[in-house]
């Protein structure tokens, strides 16, 4: 039975995978550290037939290394995400978004399996100063410690030879949506939850652009690789989203003010640079290579966090971001 180790399974992406191909019937072995103290998000999984979790770090390679076999999958999502926290844990960032993965590759690199995913971000883009749409041909401009790193291990890819396996690069959107990981440091998450409770939110860049991507949507796209022949996508990237979902932050804004009735708006747009990040992406790779187009847009998931926030009453204490360990 084809086999999918996921390292860094337990997190926001990682459980919406896991809980897709689960549904799909397929072999699952998921590798988290728990930094994050989220062992509760996998713990649904764990009567299942076809689950495993086994606690380790991405960097314990000799662990990973004895799990694989010529039927394996190996998707790497693990790793600090996100600028707020490899600026804060500098170090720690270093050492497992980019050596611990380098490393990692270099102990995958003699060995027989069938894919390995490698999840980057559309962040490699950094600060765009055409009106065009970015495709994976585009120019990278990395202008935090987090995209610097992604691009590193995408080179590190690229010049892999000599191998017995399938390397994929995934350019991924920023991420929107729920998972059994929820994480409210995401922009449409944090600006949903923000404006129902009506607390103080300050935007800022509010005209700049990104693509957005549901974390079905990414489970999907995954899955679409998992089973594409690998002539179509051997050291191949993919933007993952779609075109449609490039939005301006003042533009989510303006969607969620149409379905939150406030009594005093408390939302304030600065014209301050705290994220320079700004691009618009094309998607068109994926969509006729692989056949593969997204489902959930921009608006669904709004509708989505408003429905998740009104059931829960904020009894939910599963409130988490990416900025602490």
């Amino acid at each position: 039975m084809e086999k999918n180790i996921i390292i860094g399974g337990a997190g926001y992406i990682g459980t919406v995978l896991i809980d897709y191909l689960l549904k799909k019937n397929k072999q699952v072995i998921c590798i988290d550290s728990l930094i994050y103290k989220n062992r509760f998000a996998i713990s649904s999984f764990k009567k299942k037939k076809n689950f495993k979790f086994i606690k380790a770090d991405l960097r314990s390679s000799k662990i990973i290394k004895k799990l694989i076999d010529k039927n394996t999958n190996v998707i790497i999502l693990a790793g600090l995400v996100g600028d707020p926290i490899t600026k804060k844990y500098f170090k720690l960032a270093n050492s497992v978004n980019k050596v611990g993965i380098d490393n990692l590759l270099n102990s995958l690199s003699d060995l027989n399996f069938k894919k390995l995913l490698f999840v980057s971000t559309c962040s490699n883009y950094g600060l765009s100063k055409t009106n065009k749409l970015l495709d994976e041909k585009s120019k990278l401009n990395p202008i935090s410690k987090y995209a610097n790193d992604k691009v590193f291990i995408e080179k590190k890819i690229l010049k892999l030879k000599k191998i017995n396996f399938c390397p994929v690069i995934l350019r991924f959107a920023t991420a929107f949506g729920l998972s059994k990981r929820m994480r409210f440091d995401l922009t449409i998450n944090e600006f949903v939850k923000e404006i129902y409770l009506n607390k103080s939110l300050e935007i800022y860049d509010f005209d700049t652009y990104r693509p957005y991507c549901h974390t079905i949507d990414f489970a999907r796209a995954i899955d679409a690789v998992i089973k594409s022949d690998n002539k179509f996508v051997y050291k191949e990237c993919f933007n993952v989203g779609n075109k449609k979902n490039n939005f301006q932050k003042k533009a989510i804004v303006d969607l969620i003010l149409k379905k939150i009735k406030l009594k005093k708006n408390n939302i304030k747009f600065v014209n301050k640079s705290k994220d320079r990040r700004n691009y618009r992406v094309n998607f068109n790779k994926i969509e006729k290579k692989l056949k593969f187009k997204t489902k959930y847009s921009v608006n669904y998931g709004i509708k989505e966090i408003l429905k998740y926030l009104n059931q829960t009453k904020l009894k939910n204490k599963n409130f988490y971001g990416n900025y602490k360990i």
